[in-house]
Formats: C-alpha cells, sequence, structure tokens
C-alpha cells in the first residue's frame, strides 16, 4: 500500500514537471541553432567564403530531405525518440568541433561538407522533438504552443549571448554549439519515454519507402497543405540566409540582437495560439502566416533608407506572425491528421517538405539572387529588389492557399 501510494505521488510529480522538462529541451535545441545559424553569413564573409553563403545554407535543407525521413521510420518502428535524439546531439557535437577549423582555413568545400554532415545529425531532431511532445502532451492544441515557446527563448538568448560577448562574427560560435550539443545529448536521455509505437510489426518494403507517410497526400487537403507549405518555404530560404548580411549593409550595428526582436514577437503570439484556434481555425491561422511573409519582405525592401529604417525593425517584429501562425500550426495540424503509427513519420515529411525542399530551393535561388543583384555592389536598390522577389512569390503562394485548401476543423 505504502509503496503504491508512493509511486502515485512520484507520477503525479513527473506529471506536474511534463511541461517544463519538454519545454527546457526546446530551449536547448534552438539555443543550439540560434547561437550558429543567425550568423553564419557574417562569420563566412570575415573569412572570404561570401560567395558560397548560399551552399552553406542549402546544406541543412539537403539534410531534410535525406534523413528525418528515415528516422521517422526508426522511431516509429525500432527504437524510442528520446533515445535516437541523444545519438544525432552527440553526433552533431562532434562535427560542429571541427568547423572553425575549416573557417580559418578558408576552406570552403570541407567546410561546407560539415555542415552537411553536422545538419544530417541536427534537422532530424526537429520532428524527434515534436514527436516526443506530442506523445506526451494530453492535449497537444493547448500544451504545445506553451512548450514549443521556450525553443523560441532558446533562439533569442542565444542570439543576445553571442552579440553580447562579441562572437556573433567569430567561429566561436560553432564551439558553443558543440559544448550545448553535448548537453542536449545527456538530457534527451531523461526526457519522457517515447516508444516506436509500431514496434514488432513484421517490416514491409512499402515501410521503407515510409509508403504510410506519403499516403496522407491521398487527404486533398493535405496535399495542398503540403505544396503551400514547400512553397512558401521558398522566401523562407531567403530569410534565414541573407537578412544578417542585409541588415549589415543596412548599418544596423548589433545583427544578432535585432534579429532576435523577431524571436520576441513569437513568444506572445505563440502563447495566444490556442485562443485563435478557436476563432481563426487552421485555415485561417496559415493564412495570416502566409500573408504576413508578403507584408515583412514588403516592408524590408521599403526599408533600406535612413528615413524609414522604422520599416526594417517592423518587419523583424512580423517572423512572429510568419513562423508561429504557420509551422508551429501546421505541426499541430499535422498531429491531427496523421494516425497514431506514422506520426514520427509525418511530422518527418513535413521537415522534409519546409526545412528540406523549400528552403534548399530558397536557398539555391537567393544565392543565385544575392550573386547577380548584391555581391560586390549592395546598394539600396539592389537590395530592394532582392526582397520584392521573394515578398511577390509569398502573396503568390498565399492567394493559391486562401482558394484551394478545403479544411473544416470539425472534421477530425
Amino acid at each position: 500500500m505504502v509503496s503504491t501510494t508512493t509511486g502515485s505521488e512520484i507520477a503525479a510529480r513527473q506529471q506536474r514537471l511534463l511541461i517544463p522538462r519538454l519545454s527546457l529541451m526546446m530551449f536547448m535545441q534552438f539555443f543550439i541553432w540560434g547561437s550558429w545559424s543567425v550568423t553564419l553569413g557574417l562569420v563566412m564573409t570575415q573569412h572570404n567564403m561570401s560567395l558560397l553563403i548560399g551552399d552553406a545554407f542549402s546544406a541543412g535543407p539537403i539534410a531534410s530531405i535525406l534523413s528525418p525521413f528515415v528516422l521517422g521510420m526508426l522511431v516509429d518502428r525500432f527504437f524510442p525518440s528520446q533515445k535516437v535524439m541523444a545519438v544525432m546531439n552527440l553526433a552533431g557535437a562532434v562535427i560542429l568541433w571541427f568547423v572553425p577549423g575549416a573557417l580559418v582555413a578558408e576552406n570552403g568545400a570541407l567546410l561546407i561538407g560539415l555542415l552537411f554532415g553536422y545538419t544530417l545529425c541536427f534537422m532530424p531532431t526537429l520532428a524527434l522533438s515534436n514527436n516526443i511532445a506530442f506523445h506526451s502532451l494530453a492535449s497537444s492544441d493547448k500544451s504545445f504552443p506553451v512548450v514549443r515557446v521556450f525553443g523560441t527563448i532558446g533562439w533569442i538568448v542565444a542570439g543576445i549571448f553571442i552579440g553580447v560577448t562579441g562572437i556573433a562574427s567569430s567561429t566561436a560560435i560553432f564551439t558553443l554549439a558543440a559544448i550545448c550539443s553535448v548537453a542536449l545529448a545527456i538530457y534527451s536521455l531523461t526526457l519522457p519515454h517515447t516508444p516506436a509505437p509500431a514496434k514488432g510489426m513484421p517490416l514491409k518494403v512499402r515501410d521503407l519507402f515510409c509508403a504510410d507517410a506519403f499516403a496522407l497526400l491521398k487527404i486533398r487537403h493535405f496535399f495542398v497543405f503540403a505544396l503551400c507549405a514547400t512553397l512558401i518555404s521558398i522566401p523562407l530560404g531567403t530569410y534565414y540566409a541573407y537578412t544578417a548580411s542585409w541588415l549589415a549593409d543596412a548599418g544596423v550595428s548589433n545583427v544578432s540582437t535585432a534579429m532576435s526582436f523577431g524571436q520576441m514577437s513569437e513568444i506572445v503570439l505563440m502563447l495566444v495560439i490556442p485562443l485563435l484556434f478557436r476563432r481563426l481555425g487552421v485555415k485561417y491561422m496559415l493564412l495570416v502566416g502566409m500573408v504576413a511573409w508578403f507584408v515583412r519582405y514588403a516592408l524590408f525592401a521599403m526599408g533600406m533608407n535612413d528615413e524609414s529604417r522604422a520599416l526594417i525593425y517592423m518587419g523583424i517584429l512580423l517572423h512572429g506572425v510568419c513562423y508561429d501562425f504557420f509551422f508551429v500550426v501546421g505541426f499541430i495540424y499535422t498531429d491531427r491528421i496523421a494516425g497514431e503509427k506514422v506520426k514520427g513519420q509525418a511530422q518527418s515529411m513535413v521537415v522534409m517538405f519546409t526545412y528540406g525542399i523549400g528552403m534548399l530551393l530558397g536557398s539555391q535561388i537567393s544565392g543565385a539572387l544575392y550573386n547577380r543583384l548584391i555581391a560586390g555592389q549592395g546598394t539600396a536598390q539592389n537590395w530592394a529588389t532582392f526582397w520584392w522577389i521573394p515578398a511577390i512569390a509569398a502573396a503568390v503562394i498565399a492567394v493559391l492557399f486562401l482558394f484551394t485548401f478545403k479544411y473544416r476543423d470539425e472534421a477530425v
């Protein structure tokens, strides 16, 4: 009787600590990502590799295409998600440790190779952390945004930290990320057990190709979502790859801190998502996020002059609407649509479409635009042209989504 009571007390305590534990996971994961990716372009410019920025930011998208799907199958059928996450973070830490050497040597091929290897390890953890959270939380619509907001806080803290310590444009950002990756690998082993839901079931050829996850595309509204998520991630690739370089050209002194304002807006908007779900529903939450991308890039295009500098910060502050309303809501929507046995694969599929195919196209297209319009001649007019292109693209995608996405929240 005593042991039963003790066990119940332990279970109750673990339940109370569930959201804080998952929140710390998100904080650490996005601190690592934010500590090196925001100012990667600046660091490469410091080491005479500015022409390779587009290729460097293509490493993550390619990794997102190749690795998360396979790992999605592994966590659905073979291994607990938290253990796979630990292994991925530890392997990533080892690779990150060697990146500063490639930068100092100005070895572009080695740098791209290391970044590719690292992102092969890191990008799958975006789906893994979602899988762990959705499995553990009783009401994902209400609780997931609360957990996910700590990822945003982690990104903000990382940006402010590297800015305040003066390492934003140095190779030390990768050393910091490596140390934190080891810490997250250890912490992952303490996360809630997230077993493979289909463990023990016979493995078929269709499982190797994640056919059950792809079968979700037969659902018309999910197909439209997947298509538009891929397309809207093309302009997103432009933001991640070149905003830091653009802000420096625009005369913004502390780039990492300025960009962190966008994540600060995420905090507020992330917390109101559960309330807006009831009023707007999935479709209009996603649509508002897509329209915000158009508005943001239009503000960037018009904000190069000293008189219109405030438009730059307005555009940065829109990041919360851009990211939360489309990507966070998109992950919640995917969790609703996917069956219990393919949720890991489904989350990985969204990562593949967005951070993979979409951002790969975005990095390559924006890289070509940068080399043609900006490199060596970064005038205000050229930067304006550079930003109007993704602005118009985002507007077209939003219109496409508005008229083709047919989903009723009460249907699921």
